[in-house]
């Protein structure tokens, strides 16, 4: 499921792209965002599936050896470990997967086939495959460890499959990582003899709405904001302050000031943490300090009421 820090940077990308654009549209903007964060279970969902064809194209293979004229032993008689891996199977068996697919229309993998080629063929070549075709043990716990190997080790790291995702969607780039984490987490869960279950997109409610509530709010009273940050960074004129770094220090002042269950230094170390991936070296200090500032300020003024687990 996506988590907060992860709806805060998707969050940032659609401020900054309404900034750039100049667009007013609020309404539209948001209808974007969601549909950006429920795109991701689509990535999430064909990185699954993507076990499956290449399971599917190992039988077919093994298949069409049996049927060669000059077959050899090893055709007739192949190593069937891999095809009858227990958790791809439960993946095949799974009826929240089939109906995702069958809903949403995702047909990437027959329609891009040569994908499933790349990863089957880069598996092939891995001394991750033939250590499991050679393990003698047959168990849930030893499937269950290859396949998360095999997504981490060939899955994930491919990059032509990520060059695939990019050109589908130009927001998957910053995904991809967050997916990949939740596949394995995904992975990690199943248990022998149960069956596969696609996780959620959200937490709860609450998360859902945070995606709402951060952008409107954000966008609504950023030029109120900007009067705060300027009286906090008098050596800085606007212009040189980087933009995502004052779209963070929005961000964080929003919450603030209309999140009351959101501790302070919670919220200051969120932003730290995501300046340092998509700002500068030195943002991450930077924000730091104008935040420290401005939280005190604020307390002081008594601008800030935090209840519940906000009070951490």
């Amino acid at each position: 499921m996506i988590n907060r820090r992860h709806i805060r940077v998707k969050v940032m990308q659609s401020v900054y792209a309404m900034q750039q654009s100049k667009n007013d549209d609020l309404l539209k903007e948001e209808k974007f965002l969601k549909h950006s964060i429920l795109k991701m279970f689509d990535l999430y969902v064909l990185n699954i599936q993507l076990l499956v064809k290449v399971q599917d194209l190992a039988a077919k293979k093994i298949e069409l050896s049996k049927k060669k004229i000059l077959a050899t032993a090893e055709d007739l008689k192949p190593n069937t470990k891999f095809v009858n891996n227990s958790i791809i199977n439960a993946i095949r068996e799974s009826v929240s997967l089939e109906s995702y697919l069958h809903v949403n229309k995702l047909e990437n993998w027959d329609l891009d086939d040569e994908y499933v080629k790349i990863i089957f063929e880069e598996l092939q070549k891995s001394d991750l495959y033939q250590k499991y075709l050679d393990t003698v043990e047959n168990s849930f716990k030893v499937d269950k460890a290859f396949v998360i190997d095999f997504f981490k080790e060939i899955i994930a790291p491919n990059e032509k499959l990520a060059e695939y995702y990019e050109d589908k969607m130009i927001s998957w780039v910053d995904d991809i990582p967050f997916v990949n984490t939740w596949v394995v987490k995904s992975l990690s869960k199943q248990k022998p003899n149960k069956p596969f279950l696609l996780g959620s997109l959200y937490k709860d409610k609450d998360d859902e709405d945070f995606v709402s509530d951060l952008f409107k709010k954000t966008m609504l009273h950023q030029h109120t904001f900007e009067e705060d940050i300027a009286e906090k960074t008098p050596n800085w004129e606007k212009e040189r302050i980087a933009e995502i770094d004052m779209i963070l220090i929005k961000m964080a002042i929003t919450e603030f000031l209309y999140f009351a269950s959101i501790p302070v230094r919670v919220t200051i170390n969120e932003y730290i943490e995501i300046a340092k991936d998509y700002s500068t070296q030195k943002s991450g200090y930077f924000i730091n300090g104008v935040l420290d500032k401005l939280s005190k300020d604020y307390l002081y003024q008594k601008k800030i009421k935090k209840i519940g687990r906000g009070l951490l």
